[in-house]
């Protein structure tokens, strides 16, 4: 009786018999059998009465389905048979037919739109999920994500995309399979190609039944392949499988259709803009690697301070943050491209000041050896032992105070002949020659100090994308300094971005590490004590310099690890399989 629920309700078709038997006196019996089994009579007959070829029984075949059937019978007792009984059996058959056929039709209808609506709630649910990122590692997450929300049958499960510039098909993720399990070989199967050429969906209940099947993955009975399609091509294929039979159904498969059409479009995107972001990458190295290229010993300085800016904001992340805030993936991204960014502005740096070697050029020196030579055939004038202090001054980043005491000496002596007078070194020699720490005039640092602002005046043109609405800023703050003292807008703490802070500390680590033309490169050690006086002056961020001083040795192995990776996903330093 369970079963002939599903067709017709058994009250209604109990009332019909009942009917039936009634409108012929209620001398004959009436009975209906599903798959053989008699389960409902109506009149004085029992259920053995009505078999195939007992006397005075009449039948005709009820079809439920495709599978299961059934018979309408009708018994004369104690009356003649005649035409209209036939008549009567004919017409309630034809009722309860109806009545079978109306119900399977309400039922696909019901289902149908059941289905329907399960569809379009995968879709309103799966859609934000899968479109949440453009990173292909996140888009592959959320699909697998949505494939064990749904409870799907199968226990293990793999995505596979598409190398686009390779043609080839690679793994991307996999759950349920023992940790190591190599399953490239699945892309070698006749299966798999034939799904991902057809950009159809199949399920294969028995895999040792399928002639496409040559076991490369050993151990699994069946398998729903599904292409992961987008409107240019096949970008992956979602496969689910289980080492048992007979798992899957076709509703699993149009189900799972729908969740990898969302997910083509997503992969697609995650394609083109992970594709915008190399090139982005390149561009800006090329522009980096241009602008260190100027000057031989900066080469390689933006790369360093880009990753070692991004190494330090993840090992703050891993450590709570700054300050409680950690920095997302984009933020990390912003921090990398400031890095490679940050000196850009030398471009419209003067070359003789950018890559000034010595307080005057070789040349000018030449023309002051000269000069001293003369001086010295005139006026008794020692002029060798003049040069060579000039020589010491002039490459010295501090000079002995005795040497610029001699310096200003010379600067007062003049040589008077024949009513002309000659100065042994000039108001301009002088100011560079008497500056008490580094090779730049108050005019040259100026110009120095113009490229965080030259800098942010170059990139403003180019359109960035959204999430990176603080890069400009940092760039231009990355040579500010807590008390007020840094350039270009002597800004003072509380408006210097934590970005920019943590900016300075790497970029003045690397420039104290890394040997330059006015100075040789100074130890670890070295570099430590440098940070922590400009911390002692106020200058920089006491928590962030602590932190980093404390993490040296961790955050530059991680730096070389982001050299490695790039800025792919930054946000997975954690586990360092993809950045």
């Amino acid at each position: 009786m369970t079963f002939l629920k599903k067709y017709i309700r058994p009250g209604v078709l109990r009332n019909l018999l009942r009917k039936a038997a009634k409108l012929i006196g209620g001398q004959c019996s009436l009975a209906i059998s599903f798959d053989g089994q008699v389960l409902i009579v109506e009149g004085p007959a029992s259920a053995e009465g009505f078999g195939e070829g007992e006397p005075g029984v009449v039948s005709v075949p009820i079809r439920f389905d495709e599978e299961h059937s059934g018979r309408l019978f009708l018994r004369a007792d104690g009356s003649e048979e005649g035409t209209g009984l036939a008549d009567l059996l004919d017409l309630v058959a034809y009722s309860i037919q109806e009545l079978v056929d109306m119900e399977r039709a309400r039922r696909s209808i019901a289902e149908e739109a059941l289905a329907k609506y399960r569809e379009l709630a995968l879709l309103h649910r799966s859609v934000p999920n899968i479109n949440t990122s453009l990173h292909m590692r996140d888009v592959v997450n959320a699909l697998i994500d949505e494939c064990r929300l749904e409870n799907y049958p199968g226990e293990l499960g793999m995505i596979f995309l598409l190398e686009p510039s390779r043609k080839i098909f690679r793994l991307a993720v996999q759950f349920g399979f023992p940790f190591g399990t190599y399953l490239q070989p699945m892309v070698d199967s006749a299966l798999f190609q034939e799904v991902v050429s057809s950009g159809r969906g199949e399920i294969v209940n028995d895999l040792d039944k399928e002639s496409r099947w040559d076991n490369e993955l050993p151990g699994l009975g069946s398998m729903l392949l599904i292409p992961v399609n987008s409107p240019n091509r096949c970008e992956g294929a979602l496969i689910l499988a289980s080492r048992n039979t007979g798992v899957f159904e076709a509703a699993h498969r149009r189900s799972l259709t729908t969740l990898a059409s969302v997910a083509g479009i997503s992969v697609s995107n995650a394609f083109n803009f992970e594709g915008i972001q190399k090139l982005m990458n390149a561009i800006l190295q090329a522009l980096a690697e241009a602008i260190d290229s100027r000057d031989p010993y900066t080469a390689g300085h933006s790369e360093r301070v880009a990753h070692l800016a991004v190494a330090f904001a993840h090992a703050l992340n891993e450590a709570g943050g700054c300050r409680g805030e950690t920095f997302n993936d984009d933020e990390l991204r912003e921090i990398y491209y400031a890095g490679i960014l940050h000196d850009v502005g030398k471009i419209g740096i003067k070359e003789d000041v950018l890559t000034k070697r010595t307080r005057l050029s070789e040349r000018r020196m030449d023309v002051v050896r000269a000069r001293f030579q003369l001086l010295g055939q005139f006026d008794g004038f020692d002029w060798g032992r003049a040069y060579d202090c000039l020589c010491d001054v002039n490459k010295a980043m501090v000079p002995d105070a005795a040497d610029l005491d001699f310096v200003r000496e010379l600067g007062t002596k003049v040589m008077r002949r024949d009513g002309t007078d000659l100065r042994y070194l000039y108001d301009d020699e002088l100011e560079n020659l008497l500056l008490t720490y580094g090779n730049l005039t108050k005019d040259e640092r100026r110009e120095i100090q113009r490229h965080p602002a030259e800098s942010e005046r170059i990139l403003q043109h180019i359109p960035m994308q959204d999430g990176y609405g603080n890069l400009l800023t940092i760039i231009r703050q990355h040579h500010e300094r807590l008390d007020g003292s840094g350039y270009p807008d002597g800004l003072e703490a509380e408006d210097i971005l934590p970005q920019s802070r943590l900016m300075a500390i790497v970029d003045i680590y690397d420039a104290v590490t890394q040997e330059r033309h006015y100075k040789p490169a100074y130890t670890r050690s070295e570099a430590m004590k440098i940070l922590r006086r400009e911390v002692d002056e106020g200058k920089l961020d006491a928590d962030l310099t602590d932190f980093f001083l404390a993490n040296i040795e961790s955050i530059e192995m991680l730096s070389d690890q982001v050299k490695v990776t790039r800025t792919t996903h930054l946000s997975s330093l954690g586990n360092m399989s993809s950045l």
